[in-house]
């Protein structure tokens, strides 16, 4: 998945920058090595990296300021933005888990609900296409889940909200991979149970009308006509002008009684 940001989090990426202006200390070089620094000399070398878009090396220097001076006011700052680092160079994990122990930490703080967004779009620029394990597809969904259930009002929900829409579209798009697989083995059983969690589950994706149609051919083939009718009926109520409804339709009138 290309890594696409969000209008909230560039947003939060320009308030960092200009927090970070008002409060960087003195810039200095040298090497990655440790030295112990005093902590305004520190965090300012770690803005210096981050000013350069040195990610990774900022983020690493972030990290030194937690370490070295964890009693200082810098300490917390320096978790956030460690996490927010290592989410620009692409260290998804590392990401994570700065957010994770900033939220831990400071669960009350002002910027708790932007940790736990990046929490989230960690998990979610991991997200591969539908054929893949799903399993950070799911941990995306739920911190999304997890920022707007803690943080409904927070500039961050409206994004989180578009974000599980999507995560949802993807999720459904396996259920449907699984299930055709199934369906083209002759596992009835086994394909209707998974076009029955898209339809349950999923009913707001784009998957849904197919779900139903693959469920009026799973039905016929499983001898359960009634539950058939009942899907085309679904789904030509909801759906009426889809290619699915048509072509539910015609196994409807191929598998009515002869008379």
């Amino acid at each position: 998945m290309s890594i696409k940001y969000s209008r909230a989090a560039l947003l939060a990426l320009s308030a960092l920058a200009l927090s970070l202006s008002a409060c960087g200390g003195k810039k200095m070089k040298g090497d990655t090595s440790y030295i112990a620094r005093d902590v305004n000399t520190l965090y300012g070398l770690a803005k210096e990296r981050l000013d350069k878009r040195d990610y990774e090396m900022a983020a690493k220097l972030f990290d030194e300021v937690e370490r070295q001076h964890p009693y200082s006011v810098w300490s917390r700052r320096a978790q956030l933005m460690s996490s927010f680092a290592y989410y620009m160079a692409q260290k998804y994990p590392e990401s994570v888990s700065s957010a994770q122990r900033f939220l831990t930490i400071h669960p009350g703080n002002k910027d708790a609900p932007y940790a736990s967004y990046l929490v989230a779009m960690s998990y979610y620029q991991q997200i591969e296409d539908s054929t893949r394990d799903q399993k950070i597809t799911q941990q995306s969904a739920d911190a999304f889940n997890e920022l707007i259930r803690r943080y409904p009002q927070s500039r961050y929900a409206a994004d989180a909200r578009l974000k599980l829409d999507l995560i949802n579209d993807h999720l459904a798009g396996k259920e449907m991979e699984v299930g055709r697989f199934y369906q083209r083995s002759g596992r009835w059983l086994a394909a209707a149970t998974r076009f029955r969690t898209v339809v349950d589950k999923y009913q707001t994706t784009s998957h849904t009308p197919e779900a139903l149609e693959r469920l009026v051919e799973t039905y016929f083939n499983l001898g359960m006509p009634d539950e058939a009718k009942k899907a085309a009926a679904v789904l030509g109520r909801n759906y009426p002008g889809s290619k699915w409804y048509e072509r539910s339709y015609q196994l409807i009138q191929r598998n009515a009684p002869k008379g």
